[in-house]
C-alpha cells in the first residue's frame, strides 16, 4: 500500500482533505501539506506531514487570528456583561428621597 493510499483512508474531519505533493528537504525530511477544502468556505490549511528517518510526526496548523477573535470576544462579552450588572444595580446604595421620608413611617 503506498503512502497516498494510506493518506485517503484518514477520516475527512467535516471537509474533503487535500494532500499536496510530497516535498524532500536537504536534510532528507520529506514534508506533505493537508487542506480542509468545503464548498462554502474554500480551502485552508491544517497541518502538515513530517517523515523524518522513517518517522510520521503530525504538525497541525494553528490560526493565530482565530485564537485572538475568541479571545476579544470573550472580553467583550464580559464587559459587557458586568456593564448590564452595574446599570441594573449600581454598586453604591439606594438613597432616594421618597424612601427616607417614607420608610420611618
Amino acid at each position: 500500500m503506498t503512502l497516498r493510499e494510506r493518506l485517503n483512508e484518514l477520516p475527512a474531519m467535516g471537509s474533503a482533505p487535500v494532500y499536496g505533493e510530497p516535498h524532500e528537504t536537504s536534510d532528507g525530511t520529506t514534508i506533505i501539506t493537508v487542506a480542509a477544502v468545503s464548498g462554502w468556505r474554500g480551502s485552508r490549511p491544517i497541518g502538515i506531514f513530517v517523515i523524518r528517518n522513517g518517522e510520521v510526526k503530525w504538525e497541525p496548523a494553528v490560526d493565530g487570528s482565530r485564537i485572538a477573535t475568541l479571545g476579544v470576544l470573550t472580553g467583550l462579552i464580559a464587559a459587557t456583561l458586568g456593564t448590564l450588572a452595574v446599570v441594573k444595580q449600581p454598586p453604591w446604595p439606594n438613597m432616594r428621597i421618597w424612601d427616607i421620608r417614607y420608610r420611618a413611617s
